[in-house]
């Protein structure tokens, strides 16, 4: 699957996720409505609830961490077999002109999810476009009203701007003949449109009008209604999107009804009431971006009524608001969470197509796969297979640049120095280490706790400093959550990740020691990563790497293991740099670096006999 398929594959993912968002959000308001009677009136609620169901969209569709997904990976499979073994003879078979191999089905046999989710973008694009045309025509209807009308000024009095309201900041305020609601608009230049039929109310009906609209403008509700229309302009899918942008707009309203009518007499209530009544009668239709005085429903109108007439008198509870911001909170990241990683699997091709392939035997359990080669020099990409984008643990992989570090800093000296002796304590997973240890042998062995000596003479200062100059991965040496290892565990299963992709730029730069080190850094680090040449004469250095993924909990996947191999291969002036990466299920006595190694050199001197 290319990288484009698995961001639409996400994409569609994080669609059917933040669905699943706006229901529990929804449900989440309705029963804050039920339990708290001043709710519906808090604007603030009703946009963090938008903004909660956006975030968990964002949350899906983003690069996600592997700590923090409790459920299994989905495994795309290919939705035929030939596809496969086009994908298989690519893999052994790279162009003479370095053109980059394919490492997926045909178009025409791309997997079901994949067309679904190519055809979902396509859907989602086309009703964007229609949301945000909705919203260009809604625009131009307003200008035109305003165009159509009249700017009144101090020529042309108002009686709803008589008495205290004349004192108020005012904004262009245009009459019009037409039949609709008294309505603000603009949200750089806010514009007052007041149709001519609300001058046939009464003067105090006019003035608690325009003070409501007045109040709009100083409580920023413009910027606060934009908000909602363009988060629910962007999930225009989502139904909970629109509910929660209409609660919105009611809450607003409610607002400045309570504004309004605080401290004033029963019979200017009454008044208000009626002035709502009126022009719920008079007004044709209302506009979705504009803030219109009783043009919500005959339903919400009759609500405000309810309420101005009888005001709630519960007092707000403190508690209950942190609840329901708590709940919202809980709902992100609960799908931070839940959301699954998309893992691209190749299923194994028929009998004669396993003969073809060697390894071809051992795919049909992969549920993540990557191989990736460039050319050193140019850069140019010559084998890109599976999910190179996928970052993970570099496990042991790291030791190179570990190394790069320690010969620069001068903590390490040459291939056999310094010599460390094993001390109780340190890191004792595999018999190996159990033994003193020097360059050479940590690298072969994959020492952690030899690494972990040379990370600690740097100290975290000049550690991260490598790591920023590297450019490596994602940068993140944190270690783990509430503790002070991130020298000695940043690279093991937590936060120090990095992609094959990120592997070959990272080694590219290596080669062509562009790292800006000490020469002798370079060198030993060959030295010391060197293996046996292949039997068609390149030379090979490289590093395997074993490590399991992490569940949310923290303990390791007990069932999987990602297997890491990297490095370059050079023969007569000519460098090809590599990196293979595998997640499969774990195999007692065989280590997942380890088979990725073997696999990889097997089928490597094809490969590269291919690039002549």
């Amino acid at each position: 699957m290319s990288p484009a398929e698995l961001l639409m594959s996400r994409f569609l993912l994080a669609s059917g996720g933040c669905l699943a968002a706006g229901l529990a959000v929804w449900a989440v308001t309705t029963l804050c409505r039920r339990r708290l009677p001043d709710f519906a009136a808090q604007r603030s609620l009703w946009l963090l609830s938008q903004i909660t169901i956006v975030a968990a969209f964002l949350v899906i569709l983003l690069p996600h961490s592997e700590r923090l997904r409790i459920i299994p990976q989905i495994d795309l499979e290919s939705a035929t077999q030939s596809g496969v073994a086009s994908a298989n003879t690519t893999a052994t078979k790279a162009p003479a002109t370095g053109t980059p191999a394919s490492s997926g089905a045909p178009a025409s046999e791309t997997s079901w999810l994949a067309s679904g989710a190519q055809a979902w973008l396509l859907i989602y694009l086309l009703g964007l476009g229609y949301a945000i045309g909705k919203l260009v025509h809604a625009r131009r209807m307003l200008n035109g009203l305003a165009a159509a009308g009249s700017r009144m000024d101090a020529r042309h009095p108002h009686d709803g701007f008589a008495g205290s309201a004349q004192a108020a900041r005012t904004p262009d305020v245009i009459e019009v003949d037409a039949p609709i609601s008294p309505m603000l608009f603009g949200l750089i230049k806010p514009r007052l449109l007041l149709p001519r039929h609300l001058r046939s109310l009464a003067p105090v009906q006019q003035q608690l009008i325009v003070a409501h609209e007045l109040t709009h403008l100083r409580r920023h509700d413009l910027q606060w209604m934009s908000a909602g229309v363009l988060l629910q302009t962007l999930l225009w899918f989502n139904p909970f999107m629109r509910l929660l942008r209409v609660n919105l707009s009611w809450a607003q309203e409610l607002g400045c009804d309570r504004d309004v009518l605080r401290g004033r007499p029963q019979l200017q209530r009454k008044a208000y009431a009626a002035a709502l009544v009126a022009q719920l009668r008079l007004q044709h239709h209302t506009v979705a971006t504009a803030l219109a005085f009783g043009g919500v429903s005959e339903r919400s109108v009759a609500a405000r009524i309810a309420l101005i007439r009888e005001p709630a008198s519960a007092p707000r509870r403190p508690w209950a608001r942190c609840a329901a911001l708590a709940s919202l909170a809980g709902i992100v990241l609960g799908s931070l969470a839940f959301q699954p990683a998309l893992a691209w699997r190749i299923d194994a091709a028929p009998h004669a197509a396993q003969k073809a392939s060697p390894a071809s035997a051992s795919t049909s359990s992969v549920v993540l796969s990557c191989t990736a080669m460039i050319d050193a020099a140019s850069g140019q990409r010559l084998v890109h297979e599976g999910q190179c984008d996928e970052r993970v643990t570099p496990a042991s992989t790291f030791n190179i640049a570990v190394s790069l570090m320690g010969y620069d800093s001068g903590f390490l000296r040459d291939e056999h120095a310094p010599v460390l002796a094993f001390k109780e304590g340190y890191a004792d997973w595999n018999d190996s280490w159990r033994a003193s240890t020097d360059p050479t042998s940590w690298m072969r062995n994959s020492t952690v706790w030899y690494a972990q000596q040379v990370s600690a003479h740097l100290g975290a200062a000049q550690f991260q400093r490598y790591i920023n100059d590297f450019d490596y991965g994602n940068r993140e040496v944190l270690g783990e959550a509430g503790d002070d290892n991130a020298l000695p565990l940043s690279w093991i299963s937590s936060t120090l990740a990095i992609s094959p992709v990120e592997q070959l730029a990272f080694l590219r730069k290596v080669v062509n020691r562009e790292l800006g080190l000490a020469p002798a850094a370079y060198d030993m680090t060959a030295r010391i990563t060197r293996l046996d040449k292949l039997h068609n004469g390149w030379e090979i250095h490289g590093k395997t790497g074993t490590s399991a993924p992490v569940s949310v909990a923290g303990p390791d996947d007990a069932q999987h293991e990602y297997g890491w191999f990297v490095g370059w291969a050079s023969k007569g002036g000519r460098t090809v740099i590599f990196a293979r990466l595998v997640l499969d299920p774990r195999q007692e006595g065989h280590a997942a670096g380890t088979r990725t190694k073997k696999a990889f050199l097997r089928d490597l001197p094809a490969r590269l006999d291919a690039l002549n």
